[in-house]
């Protein structure tokens, strides 16, 4: 990787554009995504996704509104505790979530070493402000 800030910022800005084409073309946005993501562990409630993902819960409850209204999860009653209601992923969603499996491999070139890569992006994650606990396995 190149200590260049120009050559780090094209790449990121790239990258970006190249997922947000990817997410369109399947009519999701990058917080879709990361919702479909976090229920692939299963149910969740809202505070619990909102707060896994980092964002408030307003922004989450926009966020499962519009994966909901193109019936990619569904909030239902908690089994155990029927005053709570649980955001689960349908079968759409778990197709869509599939379906971009493979289109982060397809972004990048074949890398020498990619563990050592991807310990580099964690450490900038952690030196920009990102979470200092981030571990290996959270970035796959």
């Amino acid at each position: 990787m190149s200590s260049s800030p120009v050559g780090a910022s094209a790449a990121a800005r790239l990258v970006e554009q190249r997922w947000r084409e990817r997410l369109d073309e399947h009519g999701l946005t990058h917080a879709g995504l990361i919702v479909l993501h976090l229920l692939a562990e299963g149910p969740r409630t809202l505070g619990e996704l909102a707060r896994d993902a980092r964002v408030t819960a307003q922004t989450m409850g926009r966020t499962v509104e519009t994966l909901a209204s193109s019936d990619r999860v569904r909030i239902v009653v908690d089994p155990v505790d029927r005053r709570r209601r649980v955001v689960e992923r349908t079968p759409a969603g778990a197709a869509a979530l599939e379906a971009l499996g493979g289109v982060e491999g397809s972004m990048f070139p074949p890398l020498a070493d990619a563990a050592a890569f991807r310990t580099q992006l964690l450490e900038i994650i952690r030196h920009v402000g990102g979470d200092p606990d981030i571990r290996y396995g959270d970035a796959r």
